[in-house]
């Protein structure tokens, strides 16, 4: 059996999970990890995509962020999302809402890393609103 670390998944507007888990796969950009304890102390930005977490009870939660890092300890993992919700709760529309809002900012941006970033963005995000089921 797999030891329990703790685990806080935050984002701006509240704290969305903290307690005692046995994993926690996260979207890391440089591609999908999974966590565990007694990892190697990492700290890691992370992408758009969906974090799944494993209680120590043995219940899975699955949340989608929008982008935020992880700080991860032996002891535990913290991952600071830029915004971040149930994967029930989030409908394909929501996700199509802001794909269409990065498509607006790319139109109107001209810096070439900045063009970059939203082309990424709007990458991951419409590969999520295909994984996303529809209410």
């Amino acid at each position: 059996m797999a030891d329990n670390f703790n685990f806080e998944l935050v984002s701006p507007e509240r704290l969305l999970l903290s307690e005692m888990v046995t994993e926690v796969v996260i979207p890391a950009t440089e591609g999908e990890m999974t966590v565990m304890a007694h990892h190697a102390p990492t700290m890691t930005t992370i992408k758009p995509g969906i974090v799944s977490v494993r209680s120590a009870n043995g219940t899975k939660q699955d949340f989608v962020v929008f982008g935020g890092f992880a700080d991860i300890l032996p002891t535990g993992c913290t991952l600071l999302a830029e915004s971040a919700v149930l994967v029930a709760d989030l409908s394909k529309d929501e996700l199509t809402r802001r794909i269409e809002v990065a498509k607006q900012e790319l139109d109107d941006t001209e810096h070439h890393e900045h063009k970059s970033k939203l082309e990424h963005f709007i990458m991951e995000m419409t590969h999520l609103r295909g994984v996303v089921q529809q209410d």
